[in-house]
């Protein structure tokens, strides 16, 4: 263990220990998230990428890791924030502990900071860019550190998360007692718009039999198109979305082609660009697996997991857009569906992946639409 301070750019400095990784600093814009369980699963999502996350539960790394949990391929946040971590671990499932894979990431974990008062100031002025170094480093060239990070708002992270190449997924979701399975019938195909989307979205919806062919972030409307999908998806990702002109325009044309389409976070925001409203930066964001979500259409309050720093400015959206989900705890948009063309979106996250099941019902939702569309 080695003394850490970890730096906002508003002049708040605190005192920890690093727990991992060679890693002697990083920077990003830094967040908490409230979910209890789930820490791996927030580590691997791309949409993380460019932040330090900090965990507002009090004791982070006590059932471990292990490899099929993952949603991608690597961790992706800057940081990691807890208030302690346990030495021992316990799960059935669990391969390594908390610290060995996130060494074996490279990514620098602290403990022993006060998570509850970096979050009090988080809930009060917004998210923010912070630093933390590990060694003999001064609050003043901390601070410093902190404010020369970019903005992420300046960043295209996407092309960084995205897989550059056209690939395919076949793997079910995990079940007792057989983990994964391969999908062994196909209905449909589905073009998948991989702005950084995480396993278990692909999961379900290949338990739903659709053939999943996932295309790179900069692909343009025709490759998607010359596939001759049933329908498209658009995942989720990290950043701002208004950064992204070049997929807005493709997304335009994915549109006015009237193939079904369904969008999850980023790809929710991209939509509501494409319709020709805009987004806008959410204080301190929405991070956690407990957010109530409420479905206009059947008027059932769900519980969610989220994941993101902007929401649809409902004020610029078109007549011919309908919203179908709000957000229970600031009212913002959760939800819309186009009254013309056979596209709708969400922008919570209905896999889960840390959080609850109620929304699985929305890929149920696609699959429909997708067979709807082929009458």
């Amino acid at each position: 263990m080695e003394k850490v301070i970890l730096a906002l750019e508003d002049g708040h400095f605190f005192y920890g220990w690093s727990f991992s990784s060679p890693v002697k600093e990083t920077g990003g814009e830094v967040i908490f998230n409230t979910s209890i369980t789930g820490y791996q699963e927030i580590l691997t999502d791309p949409s993380y990428k460019g932040q330090i996350v900090v965990m507002t539960a009090a004791e982070i790394g006590n059932y471990g890791i292990n490899p099929e949990d993952d949603q991608s391929d690597r961790v992706w946040v800057n940081g990691f924030v807890v208030k302690d971590v346990p030495n021992l671990y316990s799960n059935y499932r669990a391969t390594q502990s908390l610290k060995e894979y996130l060494e074996k990431n490279n990514v620098l974990g602290i403990f022993g900071v006060d998570t509850r008062a970096i979050v009090r100031i988080l809930r009060t002025k917004g998210v923010m860019k912070g630093y933390i170094g590990v060694g003999d480093i001064s609050p003043a060239e901390a601070v410093r550190k902190a404010r020369s990070i970019p903005d992420i708002s300046e960043l295209n992270l996407v092309a960084e998360v995205s897989k550059p190449q056209i690939y395919k997924w076949t793997q079910k979701s995990w079940k007792w007692p057989d983990g994964y399975q391969d999908q062994t019938e196909f209905h449909y195909k589905v073009a998948v718009l991989d702005y950084g989307v995480k396993r278990d979205i692909l999961r379900l919806l290949a338990d739903r039999n659709l053939e999943l062919v996932c295309f790179p972030y900069n692909a343009s409307a025709e490759e998607v198109l010359s596939i001759n999908p049933d329908g498209i998806f658009l995942s989720n990702g990290p950043g701002d979305p208004a950064v992204l002109t070049y997929q807005i325009q493709q997304i335009k044309k994915l549109i006015a082609s009237e193939k079904p389409i369904f969008g999850i976070c980023l790809g929710h925001q991209l939509l509501s660009w494409a319709f020709g409203s805009r987004t806008y930066k959410l204080e301190f964001g929405h991070h956690g697996g407990n957010h109530p979500v409420k479905n206009l259409k059947t008027g059932r309050v769900e519980i969610t997991a989220q994941n993101h720093n902007y929401a649809t400015d409902e004020s610029k959206l078109p007549a011919d857009v309908e919203i179908t989900h709000i957000n229970l705890n600031d009212s913002t948009v959760e939800g819309m569906r186009h009254k013309n063309y056979p596209v709708f979106s969400i922008q919570h996250h209905p896999e889960a992946a840390p959080g609850p099941h109620d929304s699985f019902y929305i890929f149920d939702e696609f699959y429909n639409l997708i067979k709807e569309c082929k009458k």
